[in-house]
């Protein structure tokens, strides 16, 4: 017996029947769901406490400040060539992935369009949060309403991403037969 043959049956290469792709799906949409505009979650809630120190209000402020002038930044200079990029990417990712059959582009695309959704998000989020220049509690609740957004699509990807998962399991069978 060939020992490529010893590996590939030890570690399966389909996407969904993976350990490691399921992996990086979660590993995917916790940090997505803990860094929210770039700014790490639990920096909001310490500076959302009554007792908080000015100074953690300063630093979040500060962060949110930084993190959505950047993001607005890259999408006044490239967004047009990033919007291209993407679409053409997700629309070459779906094409070979459910219309070819190709398992890991599949497995891609249902990381990737979801993503994209976060990304035009987190661009209005930055938009709203610039144009009406929120702070303290009106900021916090931007960021809150952000989060539960990212949560919802995070949800709802997992979801399909394992039904899909399960059906071309089935369908394939587990030992590739």
């Amino acid at each position: 017996m060939d020992w490529y043959e010893t590996v590939f049956e030890l570690i399966d290469m389909r996407s969904f029947s993976n350990l490691w792709f399921w992996i990086a799906l979660a590993v995917l949409w916790s940090s997505t769901s803990h860094w929210v505009l770039g700014v790490p979650w639990d920096m909001v809630l310490r500076a959302r406490k009554k007792d908080a120190p000015d100074q953690s209000v300063i630093d979040l402020h500060d962060m949110v400040r930084i993190n959505t002038n950047r993001i607005l930044y890259i999408v006044h200079e490239s967004g047009l060539l990033i919007a291209g990029f993407v679409c053409f990417a997700l629309t070459v990712l779906a094409l070979t992935g459910f219309i070819y059959g190709k398992e890991i582009s599949q497995a891609l695309f249902l990381m990737g369009f979801p993503m994209s959704l976060v990304g035009l998000a987190s661009f209005l989020s930055a938009r709203k949060i610039r144009v009406q220049a929120l702070e303290g509690a009106s900021l916090y609740k931007q960021m809150n309403r952000h989060r539960i957004v990212t949560q919802i699509i995070g949800m709802v990807s997992i979801f399909i991403t394992a039904m899909w998962g399960m059906l071309q399991n089935m369908s394939v069978g587990v030992l590739g037969g």
